[in-house]
């Protein structure tokens, strides 16, 4: 029997419990500080949440220095074994550390090629949905699994970047998008 597909969505409105079983396996993680829920704030309803983050995706009541962002969770049947942000464009700040693609796989669901899942169809989405024909993505200088992740995905390694605004050095990939790759 064939493991289920991996699907990048919004969570339902009756998917509730499982966002925050995934929130909180997220949240106890030590090995990688990211932030697993963009923009939820403590005590917001998850009703209100899915607004933010549909508004969000279409640049409504965007905080200060962020671009549209297309913020979706990785599904395999109905577990969420991760998450990505899909940033429309770049900003000074995401050009530098952020990328456009920034993805997270809970820790239960790690070392089983998740990640180059969700990497392989946030391209899908930024060439289809964006029109982005080249992306880039970071990741922390240490980050092995990362850095394999993004080359298995193409990625192409650009330069180190470090300064007094990085924690540590962040490493950038430039990765042609299935658009590019068509218009060759």
């Amino acid at each position: 029997m064939s493991q289920p597909e991996l699907i990048l969505r919004y969570p339902r409105d009756d998917e509730e419990s499982e966002f925050l079983r995934a929130h909180a396996a997220a949240a106890s993680d030590t090995l990688s500080p990211t932030k697993f829920l963009h923009y939820h704030q403590d005590r917001m309803p998850f009703k209100r949440y899915l607004q933010v983050l549909a508004e969000q995706e279409r640049g409504i009541n965007l905080p200060p220095n962020h671009v549209p962002t297309s913020f979706l969770f990785a599904f395999v049947g109905p577990r969420i074994v991760g998450r990505v942000s899909i940033r429309h464009t770049l900003n000074e700040t995401l050009e530098r550390r952020g990328g456009h693609i920034g993805y997270f796989v809970v820790p239960e669901f790690r070392r089983q090629g998740y990640a180059t899942q969700i990497l392989r169809l946030s391209l899908q989405i930024a060439s289809e949905k964006l029109g982005l024909r080249r992306v880039l993505v970071t990741c922390d200088q240490g980050n092995i699994a990362s850095m394999k992740t993004i080359e298995k995905g193409g990625g192409v390694f650009e330069n180190v970047v470090s300064g007094p605004d990085l924690a540590v050095p962040k490493r950038r990939y430039w990765i042609d998008t299935p658009l590019a790759q068509m218009n060759r």
